[in-house]
């Protein structure tokens, strides 16, 4: 992160830096599971693509899922990310020639043979991602306002999500990133926490 702060000429933010480490400790350990919650504007997402970047950089063969509450917000994502791998020195190998999966919601790094699925593509939390796998999936701010202001809503979200734990390989890390916008928010766990 230090390093990518430092191609746009920046210091990095001390709460980037626990926001990193936190990202880091659930990728390594066990049930690879994790929510990040952090006040509006704090540079999650900022992150949460130098961290995305990252594991492709130490994990070539990976397959990232980003899902949001609109595909535009996943798109951005992407791209943010598709900026670091151009950018960004330890990177420059990473980057295929001529970028025939180089789009705007997926990109596909170089890699070892035989890998069906993009290195990195995104949805819409109601885009159809039937049959896709993952080795980490991140959701970010897929509890907005449009997707959970009724009961209904909510509950077809939290089904949705779900969902997610057939397309995650059985090793793999799913993180939620977001804002909770209601007092029933699907970031609540069955304990209350």
């Amino acid at each position: 992160m230090d390093e990518w702060n430092a191609v746009l000429n920046m210091t990095t933010p001390a709460h980037h830096r626990q926001i990193m480490n936190f990202l880091v400790d659930v990728l390594m350990q066990p049930p690879h599971r994790g929510l990040l919650m952090a006040f509006r504007h704090s540079g999650k997402s900022t992150v949460v693509g130098i961290f995305a970047a990252c594991v492709l950089c130490m994990h070539p063969e990976y397959r990232i899922l980003i899902l949001s509450a609109e595909s535009t917000l996943a798109s951005r994502m992407v791209g943010h990310i598709r900026n670091i791998l151009e950018n960004h020195p330890r990177c420059a190998d990473m980057i295929p020639s001529g970028r025939r999966a180089w789009a705007c919601d997926r990109i596909t790094i170089n890699r070892p043979v035989g890998i069906r699925e993009p290195s990195v593509i995104c949805a819409g939390i109601a885009g159809n991602i039937t049959g896709s796998r993952a080795d980490l999936i991140i959701c970010d701010d897929v509890e907005v306002p449009n997707t959970c202001n009724t009961a209904q809503k909510r509950e077809n979200l939290r089904e949705r999500l779900r969902e997610l734990e057939f397309i995650l390989s059985p090793t793999g890390t799913m993180i939620y990133i977001g804002t909770p916008h209601t007092t029933d928010t699907i970031y609540r766990t069955s304990d209350g926490d």
